[in-house]
């Protein structure tokens, strides 16, 4: 039987007025080291996640609640997400790269190296509809030998990275971070939301034709922890790992409510059938609860 703990909200605009949900939070999972990347595939409904310090990837069965190993080792997994064929693009710290598993069960090398220097460790990863890879690449895999490998640093700084979907070149294209982490496009692809980890805020920058960035204002800032990952609702509303819990914000960047949980948390996906499933990864466990809000 699932375990529960009570769902907290704490509401801080009006706007929010509605957009709970569950009065119980189900706790599916616990025993990672720090759990992370949570990815749902509604075709098999299954998630799969990241639990990056014991290099083993998880994966839940939405229909039977099991709980197995998706793969070990896993190249301290971070951050992972579908593309639009529904095959898993994961940032693999250890490995110090981005890849894909095609529907076979092969991987696929999407980016490990820029201009022949070998990438810090891949953080989070974002598909855009024209099949550019998007993804951000501090150095926490490679720091320590807790989630990754220790290595010294080959490129000067932490940066935000485009792959080309038709040529695989790898770009950088916003070079003005300390520690790059969470991303997601806004509903029309039109933005990018990029979290700073070590500045604790989230910018948000202008996407051009051609993948360009522009702009890259600060849209909001955490002043209880770090902003990890991030997910959009179909209203545009900003859902984002946040340490205390989850914060959901207004596209105008504020604060309208925080869902508290009694870990810190690290990232989020919407899923289920509907999308109304919100599932939160956070230290050593999976949370889940169905809001009153559609994942975008």
């Amino acid at each position: 039987m699932t375990n529960t703990i009570a769902t907290e909200f704490e509401v801080l605009d009006e706007r929010f007025a509605g957009l709970g949900g569950d009065n119980r939070t189900e706790v599916l999972y616990v025993g990672t080291r720090w759990a992370e990347g949570p990815v749902y595939f509604p075709a098999g409904r299954f998630l799969v996640w990241s639990d990056i310090p014991n290099d083993r990837m998880l994966r839940w069965d939405e229909t039977t609640g099991a709980v197995g190993t998706f793969r070990q080792p896993a190249g301290y997994t971070n951050g992972n997400t579908r593309d639009a064929q529904g095959r898993l693009v994961s940032c693999e710290q250890g490995d110090r790269r981005v890849s894909r598993t095609e529907h076979d069960g092969s991987i696929t090398v999407i980016a490990s190296h820029w201009q022949g220097k070998r990438l810090n460790s891949p953080n989070d990863v974002v598909v855009k509809s024209d099949g550019s890879i998007w993804f951000t690449d501090p150095p926490y895999g490679i720091t320590s030998d807790y989630e990754g490998h220790r290595a010294e640093q080959e490129i000067d700084g932490c940066h935000v990275y485009r792959v080309d979907p038709v040529s695989g070149e790898v770009d950088i294209v916003a070079d003005d971070f300390i520690r790059p982490n969470g991303l997601a496009f806004s509903l029309d692809e039109k933005q990018l939301y990029v979290v700073d980890s070590r500045r604790n805020h989230l910018r948000v920058f202008d996407v051009d034709d051609d993948g360009k960035l522009s702009g890259g204002k600060v849209l909001a800032e955490n002043k209880t922890g770090n902003f990890d990952g991030i997910r959009l609702d179909l209203s545009g509303r900003i859902w984002a790992a946040a340490g205390d819990g989850v914060h959901c914000l207004d596209p105008d960047g504020t604060l309208l409510s925080k869902l508290k949980l009694p870990e810190v948390t690290s990232n989020l996906v919407f899923g289920g059938p509907k999308r109304n499933r919100l599932f939160v990864t956070a230290s050593s466990s999976l949370y889940s609860l169905f809001l009153n809000v559609t994942g975008a």
